[in-house]
């Protein structure tokens, strides 16, 4: 149970440290102060979203949440698992591409080293989260693969919205306050999530 609980306090802390660091951060309005907390709301992400999940791969394991839990699993495992295998593969390229974008473009990675620019090539001309996009498609690939009822309601209803809040109430801001007019314009032409057919 301690899994259980890791995963639930983990996506509220991410929650709360977007809502806290995004209100002050719109009464603290620099770039420095946005830097700053973008770094800190970076330790939540992997604290919170991250870790929890990487722990529950090994104890309890993602496929004996149910039982523990008293949930029924997803019915039709084989197709739950082709299903979560169809969403892995553009979730894992979304991951990988993304990554390797950020180094090259934007002199920086998705974590604790920041962009010096927006990027605004390639897959970014599309979406404005695709490595976000990424993560929500592993997430439930995760959970369909796994046929785990639990582990499907922690990423659907707990994990992906703490996640989105979290891009439309901090994270717009700090890059808005980071790259200011270039990061409004793009952000103008570019949808949030799901990708434009063209460029």
């Amino acid at each position: 149970m301690f899994t259980v609980y890791y995963i639930l306090i983990g996506n509220l802390s991410f929650f709360l440290a977007a809502l806290v660091l995004g209100i002050w951060l719109r009464a603290h309005r620099a770039k420095e102060n946005a830097e700053r907390s973008s770094r800190v709301m970076h330790f939540f992400f992997f604290a919170g979203q991250v870790a929890p999940p990487l722990i529950a791969l090994f104890y309890p394991g993602l496929t004996r949440f149910d039982a523990l839990l008293g949930l029924p699993s997803l019915p039709f495992k084989p197709l739950m698992l082709a299903f979560g295998i169809l969403l892995a593969i553009p979730g894992l390229y979304f991951l990988a591409v993304t990554n390797k974008l950020l180094r090259a473009l934007g002199s920086g990675t998705n974590a604790f080293i920041l962009t010096k620019r927006i990027v605004n090539d390639d897959i970014y001309k599309r979406t404005r989260n695709p490595m976000s996009l990424g993560f929500y498609l592993c997430a439930l690939a995760v959970a369909f693969a796994s046929s785990s009822t639990f582990v499907l309601l922690a990423a659907s209803l707990g994990l992906i919205p703490a996640h989105i809040f979290f891009l439309k109430y901090f994270e717009e801001l700090e890059l808005e306050l980071r790259f200011g007019e270039s990061y409004l314009e793009y952000k103008k032409s570019v949808p949030f999530l799901i990708p434009k057919t063209r460029a």
